[in-house]
């Protein structure tokens, strides 16, 4: 019998994956960006296929992915991860910019932003995994970034069903 915890035992970040497609703007929190190439810089996300910011993505072929601090609040972590886009405009009321792709991305409690166009579209079963071009990256903070492991340590954070790595408590 596979022991599924050990998926914990990886590591991972903790980002906010925002789009934007017909005048629709969304983001959600992901833990699976990861680098995949170096030239060209190539990036890859993966995201429930039940996600409205996925829904936007395959639509837009664009998105913006921001580095979360260690610092950052619970606040905006609930916010963007544990309610849907489809009843909230996730943007009202946040400090955001527009990257170069016209796609909204918070201001605050962020280490890093990448503006990234899709490339390629894989089915993973209950996921879709975007393989992307960076076509813009900024550092906007040194400070820590915060780990999923930090998450659930620190934070005392959940992981939701639609998340890759979620784990059903037996």
């Amino acid at each position: 019998l596979m022991d599924k915890k050990a998926m914990y035992k990886l590591s991972y970040g903790l980002y906010i994956i925002t789009s934007q497609c017909d005048n629709k703007d969304g983001g959600c929190i992901a833990n699976t960006f990861t680098q995949v190439t170096s030239e060209p810089s190539q990036v890859c996300i993966t995201l429930n296929k039940h996600n409205f910011t996925t829904k936007l993505i395959e639509n837009s072929c664009v998105f913006n992915c921001g580095v979360l601090l260690d610092d950052v609040s619970m606040d905006i972590i609930r916010h963007f991860g544990f309610q849907s886009g489809k009843d909230v405009d996730k943007f009202k009321d946040v400090d955001y910019f527009v990257d170069s792709q016209n796609v909204k991305q918070i201001k605050e409690g962020l280490a890093a932003t990448f503006t990234c166009k899709v490339n390629k579209i894989i089915d993973v079963g209950t996921h879709e995994m975007f393989v992307a071009e960076v076509v813009d990256a900024k550092v906007l903070s040194n400070q820590e970034v915060l780990t999923y492991s930090n998450y659930h340590s620190k934070k005392k954070g959940s992981t939701p069903k639609n998340a890759p790595s979620y784990v059903e408590e037996t």
